[in-house]
């Protein structure tokens, strides 16, 4: 059912992950995107280019770069992935998230792959202190529209199934029967395996089935492969590609081309998507102030629940607080000191939404280009000063779609459903 490359024997091969990057062998970085690609048994391989072929591009191109030959370079193995040059299955373009030149450079290679081929591609700036693990679920994503493309292409829902999000904050369960979510409920992520368990069997009673009953299950989140293995599951996946099909699902948007924003309790995503399949994915989380926990303790700080903070901020006006701080605890003091000077509680919970909303544009976007129309999922899109910020930031409307925070949890119910 799959289209995943095999050898002569019919045997699956390993998928090829080109990697078009600059500045990847200073420090760690490398030894750390070998060490993910070998995880999840890729092979991620450089497109070997010599330095006519590099002038020539540089030329083509027509941007002089002639102060850094490693970006030079990088353009250059872009353009060998377009041309055919090398044999790959999907695209890896990574640079130092401190270069301005190199975020200008990736998101014209990314274009310049995008435009020409059909390779599924991620984005990811690196710090110096960039480890494996935060590459992972990049890297999975890669994989599984490579190789598990038939699932992805799945419409709609069939039979009784279930699906199980274990996020950072919250984790997350829903039952789902011939395409409608029966029974759907959340608690505070503790104990990965008590968790989920106690969310499944809330979620079982409110859909008023039995476990015995559930004909396939997937579990995806920061916790999926415990869980997976726990609950035996069908289906252990990746929050991007799950998130993405769920959110153009809810949606209701079968064909064409959208852009899911997933500002979430500790990082965010951001997922270009055609037909419910990514084609271009990035997630931030270096800072915490462009997550729902930034949120979370400015409205602890306004005496109120995080919901009823969005409320307040339908009420106020951001623009008359100033938030100048990328750091949440530089982020809090500011607003903490607005409070102090007299500001209104309404104008520092709008603030505090625009804020949230501001740097996830700024960390993210520059990685991913604007498509309408906008999807809004994870918990932070009930906060309804989010969605009216990202409305104001972006300068055109986002769908907020039914059952926003359980995007995970239907996204696995729903592509489980191809195990029955």
């Amino acid at each position: 059912m799959g289209n995943a490359r095999k050898n002569e024997k019919g045997e699956e091969e390993e998928i090829r992950i080109a990697q078009v990057s600059c500045g990847t062998v200073y420090g760690n970085v490398q030894k750390e995107i070998e060490k993910a690609a070998k995880e999840i048994g890729a092979e991620i391989f450089v497109p070997e280019v010599d330095l006519d072929y590099v002038a020539s591009k540089v030329d083509e191109f027509g941007y002089d770069m002639k102060t850094s030959l490693g970006l030079s370079v990088a353009l250059a193995r872009g353009y060998a992935v377009v041309e055919g040059l090398c044999d790959a299955d999907a695209v890896f373009v990574a640079g130092c998230h401190k270069c301005p030149r190199g975020a200008v450079i990736r998101t014209e290679i990314r274009k310049i792959i995008q435009e020409r081929t059909t390779l599924p591609l991620v984005m990811y700036p690196f710090s110096e202190r960039t480890k494996a693990g935060e590459l992972l679920t990049r890297m999975e994503a890669l994989i599984t529209i490579v190789r598990r493309r038939w699932i992805l292409e799945r419409k709609e829902q069939e039979g009784l199934t279930a699906g199980i999000d274990s996020g950072s904050t919250t984790t997350k369960a829903a039952i789902m029967q011939d395409n409608e979510v029966i029974g759907a409920t959340w608690a505070p992520s503790k104990d990965m395996v008590k968790t989920g368990e106690m969310v499944f069997t809330k979620a079982l009673k409110i859909a008023g089935v039995k476990r015995e009953d559930i004909e396939a299950l997937g579990t995806t989140g920061y916790g999926r492969h415990a869980l997976g293995e726990h609950f035996k599951a069908d289906l252990v996946q990746e929050e991007l590609t799950v998130n993405s099909k769920a959110a153009m699902y809810l949606a209701g948007i079968e064909k064409g081309e959208a852009m899911i924003i997933d500002i979430g309790g500790m990082d965010n995503k951001i997922i270009t998507a055609k037909d419910g399949i990514p084609d271009n994915f990035t997630m931030g989380g270096i800072c915490a102030g462009a997550s729902g926990r930034f949120l979370e303790m400015i409205a602890r700080r306004l005496g109120v629940d995080v919901v009823e903070m969005g409320k307040l901020a339908l009420e106020g006006d951001a623009y008359k607080v100033k938030t100048d701080s990328y750091c949440i605890v530089f982020g809090i003091q500011d607003l903490v000191s607005a409070l102090s000077s007299g500001a209104r509680r309404e104008d520092v919970a709008a603030a505090a939404c625009h804020s949230v909303v501001e740097q996830v544009k700024e960390q993210l976007l520059q990685e991913i280009d604007l498509r309408q129309p906008a999807i809004e999922v994870g918990g932070t899109a009930l906060v309804e000063g989010v969605p009216v910020a990202m409305n104001d930031v972006l300068g055109f409307d986002v769908i907020v779609p039914k059952y926003p925070q359980y995007i995970g949890a239907v996204g696995g119910a729903l592509l489980s459903s191809s195990f029955r």
